[in-house]
Parts: C-alpha cells; structure tokens; sequence
C-alpha cells in the first residue's frame, strides 16, 4: 500500500519513511503543501498523512484541493491540539486527525482503520430511519427529501461507527467496545475523538442535529442507534 507522507519536517519525514517502509508500507513524500498536490495526481496513493502547517499551502488548501478530485483516506497528523483545527479539518474532508507527537502503535492502528476492507456479506440489510437510507452492503448513505434521493458523504472513520451502531439497534454501545471496533485492540484513550465523530454523523444525518432523535448519547456510558424515536 502506498502512503504520501506530506510534512516540512524532515525529520519527521525521514523517521516515517524508515518505520513505516519497514512495516511494508511503500512510502512517498512532500515537505509542502503544492508538492503534497502535485505527488497525490502523480503517485495516486491509497492514503495521505498530512500536516497543517506547510509552506506555500497550508494543509486545509490540501484537503480542499485533494477532495475536488479524490475520495483517498486523509489523515491529518499536526501539533495543532485545539478542537476547532480538528472539526475545520474534518469539515473540509480530513478522515482522521492524530496530534502530535504520537506513538507509532496508534499512528499504525489509525492507518489500519483508514485502509481496513471488509468482505460484504451475501446479504445485507437496507436500514431506513426518518429521511435516512442506509445499504450496508453497497456502503451509501442517502437521503430522501420530496421524492429526490441525495447521497451523502461519510469518512471511512464515520462509516465505521455508524456502520457498529446500526448493527446494534436499540443496545447500549459502550465507549471502550465502538473505540476498540473502530481502532483496533488499542484504541485512542481519548474519547474526545468519538465525541468528534458522532457529533459530526449528527450534523449529516439527524433533522437536528442539536437535539439528535436517533444517534443518542448515554452520558458516562457511550451511545445507542434508537431506529424508532421519531421527531416530534
């Protein structure tokens, strides 16, 4: 699989280069942010790590500039810590975000995350709650408004949850079990992150997104997927 590393740190880039390459990764880099554009349109990679801060454009223009033409994984990998960099980056199409520094285990699980396949089953079912249609076999997301179907984008990440979530209607989905399911056997000890993440599946499917009807908050104990709670 090949990763473009886009970063002005050299660094940070020849120490990516050399742990990820010597995980199988085929690994490319640019140290800005129109190297970042002109290497994604030469090397079509299968994921793109991404820092914010980059000469000549900035790492939000990337996004910007990558999601006009391409759907590849994007992770976002910055010392930006603020809740505002991350909800701007995943509002302009980012799939993940991991602050640094970072440990190489996380980095790895979030990269198995963004890239995981998962065999279709034979059959799958067609979830529909309020304007919503979900196939989960085809994985598409769309909404029906006067008769007129509109699809709708989700990250790798929110497809994740989601898909867990509607696989469990009407249960309690701890924290801890929808972390593990999405990252892997050593999840982000930040619960920050699903906060992130459902908040912005609310944003994309809920009527209002304020006061959610269907992607409910258990408060201290993680969420649940309520099909039958309809808006008043």
């Amino acid at each position: 699989m090949k990763i473009l590393i886009a970063d002005d740190d050299p660094q940070i880039l020849r120490a990516l280069r050399i742990t990820l390459g010597a995980r199988g990764y085929d690994i490319v880099t640019a140290e800005d942010g129109q190297a970042a554009i002109n290497t994604a349109i030469d090397q079509h990679p299968d994921l793109v790590m991404l820092d914010l801060g980059m000469p000549r454009l900035d790492g939000l223009s990337v996004i910007d500039a990558l999601r006009g033409w391409s759907s590849v994984p994007i992770l976002v990998v910055s010392g930006r810590t603020g809740a505002a960099d991350k909800v701007e980056a995943l509002d302009r199409g980012a799939d993940d975000y991991v602050t640094k520094p970072f440990s190489i285990d996380e980095l790895l699980a979030r990269i198995r995350a963004l890239t995981r396949r998962v065999p279709a089953a034979d059959e799958e079912p067609v979830i529909i709650f309020g304007s919503i249609t979900v196939d989960l076999s085809a994985k598409q997301v769309v909404r029906t408004t006067g008769g007129t179907n509109e699809p709708i984008r989700l990250t790798p990440t929110e497809w994740h949850i989601l898909e867990v979530l509607l696989r469990n209607p009407g249960k309690l989905v701890s924290k801890h079990t929808l972390s593990t399911a999405v990252w892997g056997p050593h999840p982000t000890s930040d619960t920050g992150y699903l906060r992130l993440y459902v908040a912005q599946l609310r944003k994309k499917l809920e009527p209002d997104p304020s006061a959610p009807h269907y992607l409910l908050t258990e408060a201290g104990m993680g969420y649940r997927f309520s099909p039958d709670t309809e808006p008043s």
